[in-house]
């Protein structure tokens, strides 16, 4: 079992650990990948205007620009399940989990960084800021990262049951090449986009709480407020709509 999972636009600012280096993400053969699409932002954001900047990052406060354009090679980490904190990862509530649920996320989930590409829960990440959607000039990342990473996912992956509870912005980093499943939220008839944020940190929490293998068991495991709506097969993709019940 193997779950995709999307990062949050929110991270802690309390890094401890180590700066990262090759032996800090999974698949140590793309590390040049990753610092390539690194060095690039750096670039960036050492270089243009501060109006680029408050708008690339999607703040206004010229004062909290300054803690974000650090060269993030020599900055502390912390790992990554750890490190974003929107949302999802709000509902998720890792640190109140058992060992054992915490290994089964370290192990099994793999988060798509805006930045630094797929990386495993347990690898390490400096604090950094990044607006999903914002764009490098000249270095497409969704593309550059799909066209680099998406045969070793593929290989990876080949023999492994993928939940898939990213954004479907996400797809463009990578889609898997196998069978998949993905879950979408309704209520009141329509798809939800923050309620789904909360969701797959709720899903994913349930995932680990039961050490879960299966798709069929995680739908046996669903809390009472989320009723089974539909199933849908597109190509390669199980699409399951849930329903939010009040």
């Amino acid at each position: 079992m193997k779950i995709l999972f999307s990062p949050s636009e929110s991270k802690s600012e309390n890094c401890t650990e180590k700066p990262f280096n090759k032996d800090s993400f999974i698949f140590k053969e793309l590390f040049d990948f990753r610092m390539q699409a690194l060095n690039s932002f750096y670039e960036y954001i050492k270089n243009t205007s501060i109006k680029n900047l408050k708008e690339f990052f999607g703040i206004k406060d010229e004062k909290e620009i300054e803690k974000f354009i650090q060269n993030l090679h020599n900055q502390p980490t912390k790992k990554a399940i750890e490190l974003y904190n929107g949302v999802s990862y709000e509902y998720l509530d890792f640190d109140t989990l058992d060992n054992k649920a915490k290994d089964y996320i370290y192990k099994n989930t793999l988060i798509f960084s805006n930045l630094f590409g797929v990386v495993r829960a347990d690898n390490l990440l400096p604090f950094y800021k990044f607006k999903q959607g914002a764009k490098l000039p000249n270095f497409p990342l969704e593309k550059f990262y799909k066209q680099h990473f998406s045969n070793v996912l593929d290989e990876f992956l080949k023999e492994e049951t993928i939940i898939d509870l990213r954004a479907g912005y996400y797809d463009k980093f990578y889609i898997p090449n196998k069978q998949f499943t993905t879950y979408k939220f309704i209520k009141n008839g329509k798809i939800v986009s923050h309620f789904a944020k909360a969701y797959r940190g709720i899903l994913l929490r349930i995932l680990a709480q039961n050490n879960i293998q299966d798709n069929n068991t995680l739908l046996s495991k669903l809390p009472t407020n989320l009723r089974l709506k539909e199933i849908k097969y597109i190509d390669l993709k199980e699409e399951i709509l849930l329903e939010i019940i009040d």
